[in-house]
């Protein structure tokens, strides 16, 4: 794979690459880039975080050094799991599994914890230096990476340190880009701005697309936050890691897909992200009198079709579940062989 081949590999199916430009130079001058995406043990993985794990092994065959940081402090932080470190440990060595069943490689990624830096003063000396440079008013709006709104009234001041830790983690770590779905963007710009502001390296930002809820209303907010994605603590909105080919078909069954919409139709969404760049294809498989079957080999031909009302909502419905179902094949293949590492209590 030569260098434009990796900066491709690296960049597609990408929402988002601050900037392609930055990426080009920097594998223009590294051999292996270091890469990082960050995740609060909070909980079982959704087939939205199918999107993730495609890129997180698009980055490995890029030839980078994938860093996977399990943000402990940062889920007690957010009340996740009750605030029980125990329980949040236990949720990060269940990802830890399951992206690896997913073909996340081990011997290109280094696993790190975030109570690894917390023991610093180093650390908590580069979260004063980017508090100091961000006002409050600004941390406040980048709040919302925490998936609840800047102005809840209860809440504590814990959650004023996130969005300054989450930026001094890409420096102390260090990485060379930072890639998050497009929910952290916010987290991603001021770790940018506050590397001018120091000159620090400045981090290139890959930014994917999130996969809306089941029950639809999915998109970005005016402020660049998710208004409803597929999450893991509403059950009725997401299929949750390990799952069946049964539970799978029948979820999307129910879901949200009004014909020819794109925008917050989470099945065209699993189509679009997680289907064509897993499997590469999508067969629709429909009785003669309606048309036959129709194989669809890109994306964009898929989308040209739907929204011009050429497949309909129930057969997608059955093609969708059966392609993401065999994706999401390898994790429940691995617990199944592990059952003592099966998600428990969370």
């Amino acid at each position: 794979m030569d260098r434009l081949e990796r900066v491709a590999r690296a960049a597609r199916h990408t929402e988002e690459v601050l900037t392609r430009e930055e990426l080009v130079a920097l594998f223009e001058r590294s051999e292996r880039p270091r890469a990082y995406i960050g995740f609060e043990p909070s909980g079982r993985l959704t087939v939205g975080h199918l999107v993730c794990a495609r890129k997180m092994v698009d980055l490995q065959e890029a030839g980078c050094e994938l860093t996977v940081f399990l943000a402990d402090w940062h889920a007690w932080i957010n009340d996740k799991l009750d605030g029980s470190l125990e329980r949040i440990g236990a949720a990060g060595r269940y990802m830890r599994a399951a992206f690896q069943a997913l073909g996340v490689s081990e011997d290109q990624t280094r696993w790190r914890w975030a109570h690894e830096l917390t023991g610093s003063s180093e650390y908590w000396s580069r979260v004063v230096r980017v508090a100091k440079t961000t006002s409050l008013a600004r941390t406040k709006r980048a709040m919302t990476i925490l998936g609840r709104s800047e102005e809840e009234a209860q809440l504590d001041t814990a959650k004023l340190f996130y969005p300054s830790m989450q930026a001094a983690d890409i420096f102390e770590l260090p990485v060379d880009i930072a890639y998050a779905g497009l929910d952290q963007r916010r987290a991603h710009v001021l770790a940018r701005e506050v590397a001018h502001h120091y000159n620090w390296p400045v981090p290139v930002a890959l930014h994917t697309p999130l996969v809306s809820s089941l029950k639809g209303g999915g998109r970005m907010d005016a402020g660049g936050g998710p208004e409803r994605k597929m999450s893991k603590s509403d059950p009725t909105s997401a299929i949750v890691l390990p799952t069946t080919p049964e539970e799978v078909a029948q979820r999307l069954k129910g879901a949200f897909c009004p014909a020819k919409e794109v925008e917050g139709n989470p099945v065209v969404e699993l189509a679009l992200h997680v289907v064509f760049p897993w499997r590469n294809t999508l067969t629709i498989h429909r009785a003669p009198q309606h048309g036959g079957d129709r194989t669809f080999d890109d994306a964009a031909a898929f989308r040209t079709a739907w929204t011009a009302g050429e497949v309909h909502p129930a057969d997608l419905k059955t093609a969708v579940a059966a392609e993401v179902a065999e994706v999401a094949k390898p994790v429940a293949e691995y617990f199944a062989r592990h059952p003592g590492e099966a998600p428990v209590g969370f």
